[in-house]
């Protein structure tokens, strides 16, 4: 939930004529950034879907299919912008160095510690862990390593991590017994003070960091490329499809060339009793649980699944190539169809307020009567379209007198902290 305002001051004025850049200097690609907005404010909305809206019924039609859609993919789209709002701060085509670069840092760590309080506060209550403030606060932190690598070098760790990181974290949950997950939890003051501790935020958690990194990484790279270049507006509409059709592609074809979709589907009961072990509350809450993220490790088929939060291979890179052509097809709307921008600017305000709107509507749905926090007992596409509208009312009437939403204006205040550093 990373706000891009600190790279650009308004975000709704007009597009930069091509004489407002001198020559020494690289345009500012106003509209990539407002393309970022929007699709931030679509990753908005696919939440609300995942957590208000009615289940979706396979072979349902196009509203179940899109349901369908944002389940596991809106959070995946969430995690790859983060990445791109990571570079706007650390130094969009340029890393930032010396002073600039240490404060640029610091700006981070202190993102990354209100996020991890205000995740950890939400996580005590009904909703538990299925919040996803608490899992950025750490992947901020594991990302600044990387903020001055370049773009062909996050694009290979991305791979990397891709490839690798879900069969670790096979081994490692494999490894893991009830008494090891206590014994960690016991030390764990955040584990013991919400019930998401480090070990969730890290391995067995709904979003796990081990896994989802790629989806930062990968964001940082984006954040790294020139989106008015035609070149890699060519290449990424190549790319972005590939991966979908890899991802979900392969995954298909593997899963019942060798019987493993018929083995994941018998052993789903068996995996929601192993993740009631670890966290008994939102196991029988979940409106979204990772395929095998159980206790015990999860089950070697899937490895070849690519549901929903599985962290399968495959589901890292069908969820990243959906990401990459949202984004695309955002920035090349955007910038040759002038009206849109105009007839969007509701729903890109969403955008620029995602962390007030996300928070917002979890307390909205605490605060529901009578309701199950997740999803509440009265789901339905009334409800979600409730949710829709009086987000982009707020953030629509709130755009019109204020920059930033409200809890966007803290964070920014509360990261002017980092100018003091030396």
């Amino acid at each position: 939930m990373t706000e891009i305002e600190s790279a650009k001051k308004t975000p709704l004025r007009p597009f930069p004529s091509p004489e407002s850049a001198t020559a020494t200097e690289r345009p500012a690609p106003t509209v990539r950034l407002v393309a970022v907005d929007l699709a931030r404010a679509l990753a908005v909305f696919g939440m609300f879907a995942v957590h208000v809206g009615p289940m979706a019924t396979p072979g349902g039609g196009v509203g179940d299919w899109l349901l369908e859609l944002a389940s596991g993919r809106a959070s995946a789209l969430f995690a790859t912008l983060a990445g791109i709002s990571l570079m706007l701060i650390a130094g969009r085509f340029e890393p930032k160095t010396g002073l600039a670069g240490r404060q640029a840092r610091a700006r981070i760590v202190i993102r990354a510690v209100i996020l991890l309080v205000l995740g950890s506060a939400l996580a005590m209550t009904n909703f538990g862990g299925a919040g996803i403030l608490n899992f950025y606060a750490v992947y901020f932190l594991l990302a600044l390593p990387l903020l001055r690598l370049r773009t062909r070098t996050l694009a290979i760790t991305a791979v990397t991590l891709a490839v690798v990181t879900p069969q670790l974290a096979y081994v490692i949950r494999a490894l893991l017994t009830e008494s090891i997950v206590h014994s960690i939890d016991s030390y764990d003051p955040i584990a013991r003070l919400c019930g998401v501790g480090v070990l969730d935020l890290l391995l067995t958690g709904l979003y796990p960091a081990i896994t989802w990194m790629t989806f930062v990484v990968t964001g940082m790279a984006l954040g790294r490329l020139d989106l008015s270049s035609g070149t890699v507006r060519r290449r990424l509409a190549v790319v972005g499809p590939a991966m979908i059709a890899f991802g979900y592609g392969v995954s298909w074809l593997a899963l019942r060339l060798t019987g493993g979709a018929q083995k994941i589907m018998d052993g789903m009961s068996a995996m929601k009793e192993a993740g009631a072990m670890k966290d008994p509350g939102l196991a029988s809450a979940s409106f979204d649980s990772p395929v095998g993220g159980g206790l015990g490790g999860p089950d070697t088929w899937g490895l070849l699944a690519a549901e929903p939060h599985s962290g399968s291979t495959f589901d890292l890179i069908g969820s990243l190539g959906i990401a990459i052509t949202v984004l695309l097809c955002l920035t090349v709307a955007l910038d040759r169809l002038t009206w849109l921008r105009r007839l969007a600017a509701p729903i890109i305000a969403v955008g620029t307020m995602s962390l007030t709107l996300y928070v917002g509507h979890i307390l909205v749905i605490l605060a529901l009567p009578g309701e199950a926090a997740t999803p509440p007992q009265s789901a339905s596409a009334a409800l979600l379209l409730c949710f829709i509208v009086g987000a982009t009312v707020f953030a629509a009437v709130w755009s019109r007198f204020f920059r930033r939403g409200p809890l966007e204006y803290l964070l920014n205040g509360a990261t002017k902290l980092a100018n003091s550093v030396r």
